[in-house]
């Protein structure tokens, strides 16, 4: 698999950067699956699970990554403009 730094030559920029934030919200999003599922797994036959007093501990790292996670999607496929600055250019450009 080719990385670039760089937008590849026969490729349209605007369209390779969303495709590129698209796949590395994919990327991340599989390592957060694997990673929390081995954690609650650890906590679950660690006998944590018998705590009822208590909070599960990987409830925590779940959430924090998870709000990353969330962040991540909307930069990847709610707003996945390239370039914010051109756009409020833009915008402020028409407002003249």
């Amino acid at each position: 698999m080719e990385h670039y730094s760089t937008t590849p030559p026969d490729k349209d920029p605007n369209l390779w950067e969303i495709a590129r934030k698209r796949a590395s919200f994919k990327s991340h999003l599989i390592t957060y699956l694997v990673v929390n599922a081995f954690l609650w797994a650890l906590w679950f036959f660690s006998h944590g699970h018998d705590r009822a007093d208590q909070w599960p501990w990987p409830l925590w790292p779940t959430l924090g990554w998870g709000v990353g996670i969330v962040f991540n999607y909307f930069g990847a496929y709610v707003y996945p403009e390239v370039n914010s600055a051109e756009r409020e250019y833009e915008k402020l450009k028409r407002k003249q």
